[in-house]
């Protein structure tokens, strides 16, 4: 028999292990959270997601909790709407606010926070808590970590361990103290950090953000493209400013051959678009010289050349190297290139030295 189970009155079936966010999720029920990332070992640390669970005294967090055969579970009613207004208003008198009294939006890099506490409202007004959390300064030039704006909901420190198998950051201090840090308090640059940003892309607050793009909003609209560092194919998403690459994020997990994950190079090394000794245009030689011209001419150039040389020595004159940075589809047509057109096994890939 399949398991099935009851949420807000519809009865579904489930898969073993799923949790009861993982089923609301899929049948369209909105359940806040803040900690919650699918890469992630759940630990139901933002409180957020509690639900009623029948025969159970207290809320539970749906993040966690299983679903089981039978089980009755309300997402939504008075009891848990009150606890969410009061939990957002405890989180909102130790936040970064703006100067409409709502969490800071770091930039535009996405707060879930303020998300939440537009469309669910607070509960009794707080006194604003004094941030005692510890600031540092850190040189590195790719990370920003603002203390004041996290939530402590600890999605960074699992996502290096869980996902990165890095460990690089950690939950540090105690209590009100309670913030992300290093080992001895050093800088990402000292530290086992290989700045892959995924401590960025979990934030559900914008704590954590793209140092160059800190303050620039992200293109509502980015641009899905193949990171050409390697040849492994991972998909970003540019984002555009002002006709410039503001940063460059990963598509959501799930989605693409990356599920969400970026290194350094594909996420923080695109600014050599903008370089001003970039080539924008193919070059040929004529009479010793480089200079600008079309692709018809160019191809038609570079095809005369490698004719020239076959014709004259034979074609195992000729050799072909790609490039690691290249897609498996373009290094396959090269080789394609090499042996159906010109008729030479001399083809190589500089990965395989």
């Amino acid at each position: 028999m399949t398991p099935k189970i009851t949420i807000d009155g519809q009865i579904v079936p489930f898969e073993p292990g799923e949790t009861v966010l993982d089923v609301a999720s899929r049948l369209g029920h909105a359940i806040p959270s803040l900690c919650h990332e699918p890469r992630l070992k759940p630990t139901g640390a933002c409180r957020m997601c509690l639900v009623e669970v029948q025969g159970q005294r207290r809320l539970q967090p749906s993040c966690a909790w299983k679903a089981e055969d039978g089980a009755v579970v309300t997402t939504r009613n008075d009891r848990i709407d009150t606890h969410r207004r009061t939990l957002l208003s405890m989180y909102v008198a130790d936040h970064a606010l703006d100067a409409d009294g709502l969490p800071v939006d770091q930039g535009g890099t996405g707060n879930r926070l303020r998300t939440h506490v537009k469309d669910l409202g607070t509960g009794p007004a707080l006194e604003p808590l004094t941030a005692v959390r510890r600031d540092r300064d850190d040189s590195n030039p790719y990370v920003h970590f603002d203390p004041a704006s996290c939530v402590v909901c600890g999605a960074c420190v699992r996502y290096c361990d869980e996902v990165e198998a890095v460990s690089a950051i950690s939950l540090i201090d105690r209590g009100r103290r309670t913030t992300i840090g290093t080992a001895d308090q050093q800088g990402l640059l000292d530290s086992s950090c290989e700045l892959c940003g995924g401590c960025i892309a979990v934030c559900p607050t914008g704590a954590m953000t793209e140092k160059p793009a800190l303050g620039v909003p992200r293109d509502p609209e980015p641009t899905r493209t193949t990171c050409n560092f390697c040849g492994v194919g991972c998909q970003v998403d540019i984002h555009v400013r002002d006709g410039r690459i503001s940063r460059v994020t990963s598509p959501p997990p799930g989605t693409t051959v990356n599920d969400g994950n970026l290194c350094v190079k594909g996420r923080f090394a695109m600014e050599f678009v903008h370089h001003p000794e970039r080539l924008t245009s193919p070059m040929i030689r004529v009479d010793g010289e480089l200079v600008p011209t079309t692709w018809d001419v160019a191809l038609q150039t570079a095809a005369r050349g490698l004719l020239g040389v076959k014709q004259r020595h034979g074609a195992d004159a000729l050799g072909f190297v790609s490039s690691s940075r290249c897609t498996g589809e373009e290094n396959y047509l090269m080789q394609k290139l090499a042996r159906a057109a010109f008729g030479t096994n001399n083809c190589h890939q500089c990965a395989a030295t």
